[in-house]
C-alpha cells in the first residue's frame, strides 16, 4: 500500500485531504474493469463458501459527474445530501472533491465532521429540527440551517442565536416524483411576517432555499421557484435584511434514462440566475444534489438461493416448447425490499428494477415469465414480476444498477438477513488526479 500527503489541484481549487482513520478502497489498474471486480468478487465469495449480496461503488462515476456539475453549472456549489447515502467512501470522495454536505440531523452532522469537513462546508437543511440536534449544531460551528415557520424561530433563538438562517419556501413541485412542498416551506404571503418575526428576535436571515422535488420531470420548475426566489429578496429588502444566498435545492436526475437530462435543467437554471440573480448581484448560489452523485455510482449484486417452478393451465397433449409458456418461475434472491431494494418501496422516483445475470446469455436462451422475490418470509418482499428472462439455478449471481439513491440509507436486516457489504473502487489514474491515497486505505 503506498501513501501519499499534502493537497492537489485539477482546476487551480485546492482538494483536500481528511482525517487519518480512512476506509478500505479497491484500485482499478492494469486495465482491470469494474466487471473484473465483480468476477474476483464472486469467485471469492464462493472459495468462501459465502453468497452475501455486495454492491460496487464506482468512484470513477461520481467524479465525472462532479466534473460535468462543475462545467454545467459553474456558478452553483454543490452541497451533497447526506442523507440519500451516506457511504464514509462516498462523503470523503466527495469532500475530496471540495463540496459541501447538506445534512439533516445532529447524526448526520456528526458523520460529516468526524470524516473532516469543515463546519463551513454544511447547511442544517432541516425546516423542522430537535431543539438538541440545534443546540450540536451551535457547539460545533454550524451556523447554517434552514426555517420556514415562527416555530422554528423561536427554537433556534433559543439554542443558536448566532445562527445564519436560511427561509426555505414552498414552490411548485407538481412535476416531480416526490413532492415535499405539502410538507415543508413557507408560503409567499407569510413572508413578511416571518422575516419581521426574525428580525425581532434578534436573528440573522441570509438567504432563501427551495425544492422543485425529487425527481422532477419539468425543467421549467427551476425557472419558476428562482423567480419566487427574487420576489422574497425583493420583499427582504422592504423589511431592511440583505440577503446573500440563494439555494436552489435538489431534484437532479441521477441516471441517464430519465426523461429530462441534466443538461436541459442547467440551461434552465443558468438562464434564469443570469437575469435574475447575476454574477455581480453578490448572490452565492448553493443546490443540494444527492441522486445526481451516487445513484448511478452503484451496482448491487445479489445471489439466487432458492428458485421454483410454477406450471399453470398445462396441457397434457402440448409439448414441452408450447409448456413453457405455461411455465412460471420464482426466484429468491438474497436481498429485497427490507434491504438495499427498500427503494422500491420507499422511493417514489425509483419504484422498479431491471435485474440482469451475471453469468453470459446466449440469444438462443429460452426466456421465462418469472417473479423475483427477497428473501424475508413478507409476501410484500417482491424485487419485480413479470419479467422474462432465462432460466436460472440456484447460486447465480443478478446485477442490478442505479443502486445506489436512498438504498444503503433506508436498507434494514429485517429477519436477520445482513445488509450488503460495499466495496468502494476507483481507477489508478482518478487515485493519482486526486490523490486519494491520502484519505483512503488503498488496496491493489
Amino acid at each position: 500500500m503506498e501513501k501519499h500527503t499534502g493537497c492537489v489541484s485539477t482546476d487551480g481549487s485546492v482538494m483536500h485531504a481528511l482525517s487519518p482513520d480512512k476506509c478500505d478502497i479497491d484500485i482499478l489498474d492494469n486495465g482491470r474493469t469494474i466487471n473484473d471486480f465483480i468476477d474476483d468478487k464472486i469467485k471469492e465469495l464462493g472459495s468462501q463458501e459465502s453468497e452475501e449480496p455486495f454492491y460496487v461503488v464506482d468512484l470513477d462515476s461520481m467524479f465525472k459527474r462532479h466534473i460535468r456539475w462543475l462545467t454545467n453549472l459553474p456558478r452553483v456549489k454543490p452541497f451533497y445530501a447526506v442523507k440519500c447515502n451516506s457511504t464514509p467512501a462516498v462523503l470523503r470522495m466527495l469532500s475530496a472533491l471540495d463540496t459541501g454536505f447538506d445534512c439533516a440531523s445532529k447524526c448526520e452532522i456528526r458523520l460529516a465532521l468526524s470524516l473532516g469537513v469543515t463546519p463551513d462546508k454544511i447547511i442544517y437543511a432541516h425546516p423542522t429540527k430537535p431543539p438538541s440536534h440545534i443546540r450540536y449544531a451551535c457547539a460545533h460551528g454550524v451556523d447554517m440551517m434552514t426555517f420556514d415557520s415562527e416555530d422554528e424561530l423561536l427554537k433556534i433563538a433559543l439554542c443558536h442565536a448566532k445562527a445564519k438562517l436560511v427561509l426555505r419556501i414552498t414552490v411548485d413541485d407538481s412535476k416531480s416524483l416526490v413532492r415535499l412542498s405539502s410538507k415543508f416551506g413557507a408560503k409567499l404571503v407569510a413572508v413578511g411576517k416571518l422575516l419581521e418575526r426574525a428580525g425581532e428576535l434578534g436573528l440573522e436571515v441570509i438567504g432563501v432555499s427551495f425544492h422543485v422535488g425529487s425527481g422532477c420531470t419539468g425543467r421549467l420548475a427551476f425557472k419558476h421557484a428562482i423567480a419566487d426566489a427574487r420576489h422574497v429578496f425583493d420583499i427582504a429588502k422592504l423589511y431592511g435584511v440583505q440577503m446573500s444566498l440563494l439555494d436552489i435545492g435538489g431534484g437532479f436526475p441521477g441516471r441517464e434514462d430519465f426523461q429530462v437530462k441534466f443538461e436541459e435543467f442547467s440551461e434552465v437554471i443558468n438562464g434564469a440566475l443570469d437575469e435574475l440573480f447575476p454574477p455581480d448581484s453578490g448572490v452565492q448560489i448553493i443546490a443540494e444534489p444527492g441522486r445526481y452523485y451516487v445513484e448511478s455510482a452503484f451496482t448491487l449484486t445479489a445471489n439466487v438461493i432458492a428458485k421454483r417452478v410454477v406450471i399453470e393451465d398445462m396441457d397434457e397433449h402440448s409439448n414441452d416448447e408450447e409448456n413453457s409458456h405455461n411455465r412460471m418461475m420464482m426466484y429468491y434472491l438474497n436481498d429485497g425490499v427490507y434491504g438495499s431494494l427498500s427503494c422500491l418501496i420507499n422511493d417514489t422516483g425509483h419504484n422498479e428494477v431491471e435485474p440482469y445475470l451475471h453469468r453470459a446469455v446466449e440469444s438462443s436462451e429460452q426466456r421465462y415469465r418469472s417473479t423475483i422475490w427477497g428473501p424475508t418470509c413478507d409476501s410484500s418482499d417482491k424485487v419485480t414480476d413479470n419479467c422474462w428472462i432465462p432460466e436460472l439455478y440456484v447460486g447465480d449471481w443478478l446485477l442490478i444498477n442505479n443502486m445506489g439513491a436512498y438504498s444503503v440509507s433506508i436498507s434494514s436486516d429485517f429477519n436477520g438477513f445482513e445488509k450488503a457489504h460495499i466495496y468502494p473502487v476507483v481507477t489508478a489514474e482518478t487515485c493519482h488526479a486526486l490523490n486519494l491515497s491520502s484519505i483512503y486505505n488503498i488496496i491493489y
